[in-house]
């Protein structure tokens, strides 16, 4: 008789990360890489607006503490100096995660960096154009529709739990306004969405069996006006599918199936059929 595997009791290690502005890069840059080490998982440390050498001591007594890998964006290269000073001191690992990137653009485009703290946020048009989308996805989000429908960029259609929300404010946080709109067996989408001509809708659908998984994870228990057998229930969900599908095939909008994707794959695969002549 075969033995079932034995499973690799997960390790921990500490992450810090450093930045002189909010450490958005950092973060995303600590946790991508983290994610590739499936036994081993970062305990994150996040310093952000590091910006005098007093603030930077405090940081390194936490870090002596708590020793572990440390990644940081630091524009001011006096600070940058003193961090790779007491990493050596300590023996840590320590990566500036912004160098490299800027020695490739400084030697392509033959210019210096200007050494902008958090040049990535600046008060500009594109940011205020943002926050506009995201304001405008939140207020229609689930089916509240803007008195004139074409203000959206994207309108996401699907029944319950295929990522609408989340895919939608996602988009927003990149500038597109979007609408989403759930699908519901035996009652009609609003006639608003089919005389609309600017934005593209796109149906989000998954497998029954990913759908009632997540149905499960988030119903409460109890919750008045749902049938929560008939909300889990397989077949019922194929049922809702196959009416989804429908309807996407009907109107001629494209679908993306979520099950195996992440927010920012389903994102990019909406970006990508944005960028298509329609």
């Amino acid at each position: 008789m075969n033995k079932p595997p034995v499973s690799k009791p997960q390790s921990f290690f500490h992450l810090h990360m450093i930045s002189d502005a909010t450490g958005e890069t950092l973060l995303a840059a600590g946790r991508a890489a983290a994610a590739q080490y499936r036994d081993a998982r970062a305990i994150e440390h996040i310093y952000p607006l590091i910006r005098n050498e007093k603030q930077l001591e405090k940081v390194f007594e936490e870090i002596e503490e708590q020793p572990g890998i440390i990644l940081y964006t630091m524009v001011d290269q006096e600070l940058s100096g003193r961090i790779d000073e007491k990493v050596k001191l300590l023996g840590l690992p320590c990566v500036s995660v912004l160098e490299p990137v800027l020695s490739v653009f400084q030697s392509y485009l033959g210019m210096q960096a200007g050494r902008r703290v958090g040049a990535q946020h600046v008060l500009d048009a594109d940011y205020f154009r943002r926050i506009d989308a995201l304001t405008f996805t939140m207020e229609h989000d689930d089916g509240a529709l803007p008195p004139d429908m074409e203000e959206a960029d994207i309108v996401l259609v699907g029944i319950s739990r295929t990522s609408k929300t989340p895919t939608s404010i996602y988009l927003a946080n990149r500038g597109i306004k979007t609408v989403n709109i759930p699908i519901v067996v035996g009652v009609p989408l609003p006639p608003v969405l089919f005389a609309a001509k600017r934005p593209l809708v796109v149906g989000l659908i998954a497998t029954a069996e990913r759908i009632s998984q997540v149905r499960q994870s988030r119903m409460v228990a109890g919750s008045s006006g749902l049938d929560q057998d008939f909300y889990v229930d397989r077949a019922a969900i194929s049922e809702e599918l196959a009416y989804a599908r429908s309807l996407c095939t009907r109107h001629g909008w494209p679908t993306i199936d979520v099950t195996r994707r992440s927010i920012e794959e389903t994102a990019a695969a909406i970006l990508a059929l944005r960028s298509k002549p329609r």
